[in-house]
């Protein structure tokens, strides 16, 4: 582990981070600051990933290659999620939840 740093304040700050993300998803009410919220929560539960195989599987590698799994999915999400908010941009001329609530398709 990193020195001076124990496994539980590791935990902590990702735990922080993840319900900041979640808090964040929940009262925002731009659809860009979703995705960014979303995104601290997919990078939290990474972090975690890595953290807890280190500590129970030092010379193993499955949470680095969970947490490269888990970024490439948030990439993933990100370009598409991004390419739909330009379509809803051009539309609506707004980025925000409540003009997107009045759209007929």
């Amino acid at each position: 582990m990193i020195e001076n740093v124990t496994i539980y304040e590791i935990l902590t700050l990702t735990t922080i981070i993840f319900f900041i993300g979640i808090y964040g998803f929940l009262t925002r009410k731009n659809l860009i600051t979703m995705l960014l919220s979303i995104e601290l929560i997919l990078n939290a539960s990474a972090i975690n990933f890595v953290i807890i195989n280190q500590y129970l599987f030092p010379n193993n590698l499955q949470g680095a290659f969970f947490s490269i799994f888990i970024i490439a999915v948030a990439a993933a999400e990100t370009a598409l999620a991004v390419a739909i908010v330009i379509s809803l941009y051009k539309l609506v001329n707004s980025v925000e939840v409540k003009d997107t609530e009045t759209l007929k398709f």
